[in-house]
């Protein structure tokens, strides 16, 4: 008996991942060269920037590997934070550790040179981000000009923004010289339907080969909540049956935007894929075969 409790123990140990709700494994099967797209890596050694407003504890290359074990993944997309503005330090050193299995997204603003696009190009990054929510990094005036210089070296423009701002620039989007990646299920208005304008813009732009939608913060505005998140869960549906040819999935740990002792079980965040996408053949698409277009990842 205390035998087995022991390994009881041991194996919940085994699964305890920082910033993450429970131990369990993830119970859908990961395919090789699974990619979680979105993900975010942060270290005290680097400086904040100031009027950052997320500022997660410690979240390391190392303590990502052990998501990385509990879920099944095996490709990851570091995500610059907001935490850290336009100083991409940390980014890089992360890429480093990781290597050829992960790509990179950054913040830039105008003031950018050339040679540091192609030096970030050359340490994995595949695109730069736009923070609308916690905002101060970049600006919207900024999007159309910085698409423009990296709509050559094959890179994406990534936009975080609340619904309402994403429907009200629709022509941006439609212009851009390159794709655009729209996060978190493009945050509809909370409590979360699948009816709302955000919805069908990216289901539009998306089947148009416009853009890219990211599966992931089903926490974010859901009223339903765990472990289904029904009201997430519709809106993903509808994206996926318009383009699942244009969805990506990805976990967004340590989930910056929610408190300590508030985290997702990242686990059960996997396991929706197997609701949201029934059919294995575009399931693997959505983990594999997108993201290796989308982020350039070797055959």
């Amino acid at each position: 008996m205390l035998r087995g409790a022991a390994d009881m123990a041991a194996a919940d140990a085994q699964h305890r991942v920082k910033w993450s709700a429970g131990t369990e494994g993830a119970t859908l099967p990961a395919p090789p060269g699974a990619t979680d797209c979105h993900h975010h890596i942060y270290d005290a050694r680097f400086p904040v920037a100031p009027g950052a407003v997320l500022r997660s504890g410690e979240a390391t290359v190392a303590d990502y590997r052990a998501l990385q074990a509990r879920i099944g993944t095996s490709r990851n997309v570091v995500v610059q934070p907001s935490t850290y503005g336009v100083d991409n330090r940390c980014l890089l050193e992360a890429l480093a550790q990781f290597g050829a299995a992960s790509r990179g997204v950054a913040v830039v603003n105008t003031a950018v040179t050339d040679d540091e696009l192609h030096r970030l190009h050359g340490a994995g990054v595949r695109g730069i981000r736009f923070n609308m929510v916690q905002a101060g990094a970049t600006t919207l005036d900024m999007v159309a000009p910085l698409a423009a210089r990296i709509a050559p070296l094959g890179w994406h423009v990534q936009v975080h923004a609340l619904a309402a701002m994403i429907v009200a620039n629709a022509d941006l989007w439609r212009d851009l010289p390159c794709p655009v990646v729209f996060d978190h299920l493009g945050r509809p208005q909370a409590p979360v339907r699948d009816g709302d304008p955000v919805v069908a813009l990216l289901c539009d732009l998306a089947r148009a080969g416009r853009a890219w939608v990211k599966l992931s913060g089903a926490y974010m505005g859901s009223a339903s909540g765990p472990p289904i998140y029904a009201d997430s869960s519709a809106v993903a549906r509808a994206y996926v049956a318009a383009a699942p040819h244009r969805m990506v999935w990805g976990s967004d740990w340590p989930h910056p935007t929610e408190p300590a002792d508030g985290k997702p079980d990242d686990a059960i965040l996997f396991d929706l894929l197997a609701a949201w996408v029934p059919d294995a053949a575009q399931r693997r698409a959505i983990l594999v075969t997108n993201p290796a277009l989308l982020y350039d990842f070797p055959d």
